[in-house]
């Protein structure tokens, strides 16, 4: 299964705006620096739960107690086989608390089949093609002069910017998300988890 970029994009009402009340924020920890290859440190546990390098996305994913509805977002949306495949993915994966700073309904009509395609599309605008890791996102945002543009599977771009060590994300509606955990090493890519929901253009 391949990933589509040329979806039909289903009317969602203005559920999918991130409720302003209760946007993302910087973690008050700055994620760790990653460690050397040669001397790479463990795997970072998410939501407490161990992260096993030589497994794929999905299965890590579902180790997660943090992560239930992104995989559950993930199998409505048919995407499990091809986040289980070969890659490499860059993932930012949601917590349940960043689906819940959406507009009240939003994931439950999300998972609805018939808004399936919308479904992809906000699931794929997480994804980028390759391995990247945080070390080389800094690297490219000082390429750039204090920022980096990500271009997802979904075809439109992210912004990365780093604030005093803190790696925020800004979608194309202006919405902005944070990393809370960085680096989470899979078989087929790299997982860093986000605070916020990201929105590709919708409607």
């Amino acid at each position: 299964m391949r990933f589509s970029t040329k979806l039909p994009v289903v009317a969602m009402s203005g559920l999918l705006m991130v409720a302003s009340a209760t946007e993302a924020r910087p973690p008050q920890a700055a994620p760790a620096p990653a460690a050397p290859a040669a001397q790479a440190a463990p795997n970072p546990a998410v939501g407490g739960a161990a992260m096993d390098a030589t497994k794929p996305i999905t299965a890590n994913a579902a180790a997660a107690p943090n992560l239930t509805t992104l995989v559950s977002a993930v199998k409505a949306a048919g995407l499990d086989a091809t986040l289980a495949g070969p890659g490499p993915f860059t993932v930012f994966a949601p917590t349940n608390d960043a689906f819940g700073r959406l507009a009240a309904g939003t994931v439950d009509t999300l998972m609805k089949p018939e808004n399936k395609a919308t479904l992809v599309k906000v699931l794929s605008y997480h994804v980028v093609p390759g391995a990247i890791t945080l070390e080389q996102l800094k690297q490219q945002m000082t390429a750039g002069g204090g920022t980096a543009k990500l271009t997802t599977v979904e075809g439109e771009t992210l912004t990365v910017t780093d604030l005093n060590g803190a790696i925020q994300i800004t979608d194309v509606n202006g919405n902005k998300s944070y990393v809370e955990v960085p680096d989470v090493r899979q078989s087929n890519g790299v997982v860093h988890v986000v605070n916020g929901v990201l929105l590709p253009k919708l409607g």
